[in-house]
C-alpha cells in the first residue's frame, strides 16, 4: 500500500471536536452515517492500552452480507490540537474485494471549524482480476467515502439525521430520473418517432408549422437530458414548474379541446409540475460528495518541489 495510491477524502465541518468525536468514534453513531457500513461492533478490550477490535458488515444486496475485522487505536488529543484515529482491517470473506488495509482519520481545529480527514489504502484479493475490478471499485470507494463525509457534516451542523439525508437524496434522484423520463419521451416517441397527429394539430393550433414538430422533439430530449445533467442545480425544478404552467394556459388558450380528452394536459402537466416541486423540496440540504477534497493539500516543501 503507498500513499499515493491511497484514497484521501477531507470535509470541513462547522462543529466542535467533542462533536464530531461522538458521532465517528462511536459505532452506533458511526453506522448511521457511513455508506461503507452496514454494522460495527466492538469487542470488549483486555486492558486499557490494547487497541479496540471491532467486527464490521456491509450489505451488498441480494441478501449478500461481507464480514471483516479491524482495530483502531485513538489518539484523543496531541500538543497542537490535532486528535488522530488509525486504523488496520481486514476480511476473509472471499466476496470482500479487500483483503486488508489500513489508513487515519484526523481531526485538525481551524478557526472556521474543524478539517475532518481520512487517508487510507488496501490490498486486494483474486489476483489480476482484483486488480481489473479495483479500477472501478476504487472511484466507488472514494466517492461512498466523500458522500457519507458530507453526510456526517450535514448531521453535526444541521442536525438533520442520516436517515433523512439518504430518504431525501433517494427522492431527490427518483424525481430526478422521471422527469428526464418525461421529457425524453414525449420527445422522442410522439414528435420523433411516430408524429402523432393530435401533436401536429395542437403545433399548428399554437400558430407553428408541422413542419417544426421533429425539432421540438429534439428540444424536449436535450432539456431531459439537462434535467438530469445539472444534478445539483434546484433551479432546474422551479423552471420545470413554470414551462408546466406556461404551456397548460397555452392549451387552454390555443386548444382548449384537449383538455377534456383521456390523457390531457391537465394531468400531465400538472402531476409533473407537483413532481418537480417534490425534488425541489427534497434538494434543499442533500450531501454531495463534490463538496469534499479528494487530494491532500501540497505542503510548502512540496510546492516548492513543484515550482523548482
Amino acid at each position: 500500500m503507498r500513499a499515493a495510491n491511497g484514497l484521501y477524502v477531507e470535509s470541513r465541518i462547522k462543529a466542535g471536536m467533542d462533536e464530531v468525536w461522538r458521532l465517528t468514534q462511536e459505532p452506533d453513531f458511526h453506522q448511521r452515517w457511513d455508506l461503507r457500513f452496514t454494522r460495527i461492533e466492538y469487542l470488549p478490550k483486555v486492558g486499557d492500552e490494547d487497541p479496540q477490535r471491532f467486527l464490521y458488515e456491509t450489505r451488498i444486496g441480494f441478501g449478500l452480507v461481507i464480514r471483516g475485522t479491524g482495530e483502531s487505536v485513538a489518539i484523543r488529543l496531541s500538543p497542537d490540537g490535532t486528535a488522530t484515529s488509525s486504523l488496520k482491517f481486514a476480511s476473509d470473506d472471499k466476496l470482500s474485494l479487500i483483503s486488508e488495509g489500513a489508513g487515519y482519520w484526523r481531526y485538525v481545529p481551524t478557526s472556521e471549524g474543524l478539517r475532518f480527514l481520512t487517508w487510507y489504502d488496501y490490498r486486494t484479493r483474486h489476483g489480476l482480476a482484483g486488480r481489473i475490478v479495483d479500477a472501478a471499485f476504487r472511484p466507488l470507494m472514494g466517492w461512498a467515502t466523500a458522500w457519507s463525509f458530507d453526510r456526517l457534516r450535514i448531521w453535526a451542523e444541521d442536525g438533520i439525521t442520516p436517515e433523512t439525508s439518504l430518504q431525501m437524496s433517494i427522492i431527490h434522484a427518483i424525481c430526478r430520473v422521471s422527469l428526464t423520463g418525461v421529457w425524453v419521451w414525449h420527445g422522442l416517441v410522439p414528435k420523433l418517432l411516430f408524429r402523432d397527429a393530435d401533436e401536429q394539430i395542437m403545433l399548428a393550433q399554437a400558430g407553428v408549422a408541422a413542419r417544426w414538430l421533429p425539432w421540438v422533439g429534439v428540444g424536449e430530449i436535450v432539456f431531459g437530458v439537462l434535467v438530469f445533467g445539472l444534478w445539483r442545480w434546484r433551479g432546474m425544478f422551479l423552471l420545470q414548474v413554470a414551462l408546466m404552467l406556461v404551456a397548460l394556459c397555452a392549451v387552454a388558450t390555443k386548444s382548449p379541446a384537449y383538455l377534456s380528452h383521456a390523457f390531457n394536459p391537465v394531468t400531465l402537466n400538472l402531476l409533473v409540475a407537483v413532481l418537480a416541486m417534490v425534488g425541489w423540496i427534497a434538494s434543499s440540504n442533500l450531501p454531495s460528495a463534490t463538496r469534499c477534497l479528494r487530494k491532500a493539500p501540497l505542503k510548502v516543501s512540496d510546492r516548492r518541489q513543484e515550482s523548482a
